[in-house]
């Protein structure tokens, strides 16, 4: 999250929000329970979306995050990236011997698949969050033409998802020059990595670091 506000650091406030972050960031080592170091990061969130006004369209403006339901078109847009996310982790769970249920930080739950909860943390700010801003800033995506406004809920329209999924698929496909392998890997490939990395920690072969991104 802070990797992406850095990029836009010389807007409004931008950077005031960035030092509010770190401040909070700093508390996460003295948190005692799975419930403090959520808390932390639920308030670091709130921060973080924020500062979207200063950077993106006054057009996908908006006052707060808000999920059930999404309640205009930048959320919508959150809400839609996010699922996408949650799924495509899951998949990339699938294809390792971990089981998609037990999780760390969000509940375990069968309902939910909730470790693609947990690896999910990783990949929205690395990877929805800026095909969102590409989609706004580009201006591939327009408020009036790309959404529909239900009562109490604005979603995607059929239009605006297929320019998302474009995106995202875009993004998916796109490739980083990894330190330790030394070649090139695709975002997508770095979710199954994460998993790899969790099942070496679990049978005592090498400590789990969470992905941070270099590039």
């Amino acid at each position: 999250m802070l990797r992406n506000l850095r990029h836009y650091k010389n807007k409004d406030n931008v950077q005031i929000t960035i030092d509010a972050m770190q401040k909070l960031q700093s508390q996460i080592d003295s948190a005692k329970t799975i419930q403090e170091v959520m808390g932390v990061e639920g308030t670091i969130r709130q921060h973080y979306y924020s500062a979207f006004n200063s950077f993106l369209s006054p057009d996908f403006a908006f006052d707060e995050r808000t999920k059930r339901p999404p309640k205009d078109p930048l959320n919508a847009l959150i809400s839609f990236g996010n699922s996408l996310c949650y799924t495509k982790v899951l998949a990339e769970i699938y294809k390792t011997h971990l089981d998609p249920t037990i999780s760390f930080l969000h509940e375990p739950s069968t309902k939910r698949f909730s470790l693609s909860l947990d690896l999910a943390e990783i990949f929205k700010p690395l990877m929805v969050d800026p095909v969102i801003f590409t989609l706004i800033n580009k201006k591939q995506l327009n408020p009036a033409h790309d959404f529909e406004y239900l009562e109490e809920m604005v979603l995607l329209n059929e239009q605006g998802r297929k320019k998302f999924i474009k995106e995202w698929s875009e993004k998916l496909k796109t490739t980083i020059r990894h330190r330790k392998l030394n070649r090139n890997v695709s975002y997508q490939y770095f979710i199954r990595l994460e998993c790899y990395k969790l099942i070496k920690h679990f049978i005592e072969d090498e400590e789990y670091k969470p992905l941070k991104a270099w590039w």
